[in-house]
């Protein structure tokens, strides 16, 4: 248990609801068919929801955590362009920070980092064929789209804003160089 008594750690500041309007969205262009390799750049707003889900034993180890889902809207748009649902979870022990997560394109990541307990910035990676920190994909993804890495950077601001900045490190069929889909935001706090 925490010296303070806070099971969250560095999450603490996450839980309630958030919104931003700020959104970068830099991804390959779903405009033509798969082989087509140009680059398609969104201004999008997102609204995250971050819940307490209290402790979990995994036998010696102690995990709490928060539910979270994120949706995000391009500018203009109704229909969401993306979405998730996950967890993010604290080891106190262990100081690692963790981010698990389905998206519902056929893929799931668990991320994790070393953290200090109230630390106002860290950061998670995870590496395709990891047994701990890894990425699995669908056929078709793993084929076309291979998510090879990613990284993930959140820092909180304050009480009522924190930012992220996201890097899926992708091998793209018929391209020599990782395409870096990346995602940045500024977020507030609406609840």
């Amino acid at each position: 248990m925490n010296d303070n008594g806070n099971e969250l750690g560095p999450l603490t500041p996450l839980v309630g609801t958030w919104e931003g309007e700020k959104g970068d969205d830099v991804a390959p262009s779903d405009a033509a068919g798969p082989h087509d390799r140009s680059v398609a750049t969104s201004c999008y707003r997102e609204r995250m929801v971050f819940e307490p889900t209290g402790r979990t034993d995994n036998h010696a180890q102690t995990l709490y955590g928060l539910r979270y889902r994120t949706t995000a809207w391009r500018i203009g748009e109704d229909a969401p362009f993306h979405e998730e649902l996950g967890y993010w979870l604290w080891d106190a022990d262990a100081r690692q920070v963790m981010r698990c997560f389905v998206i519902p394109r056929g893929v799931t990541i668990l991320a994790g980092g070393t953290a200090e307990h109230a630390a106002r910035e860290f950061e998670l990676a995870a590496t395709l064929g990891s047994p701990t920190y890894g990425i699995c994909s669908n056929p078709f993804l793993d084929r076309e789209f291979k998510t090879v890495r990613y990284e993930l950077k959140v820092t909180i601001h304050d009480a009522n804003s924190f930012s992220y900045e996201e890097d899926s490190q992708m091998e793209l069929a018929g391209r020599a160089r990782l395409f870096h889909h990346t995602d940045r935001n500024t977020l507030r706090r609406v609840l």
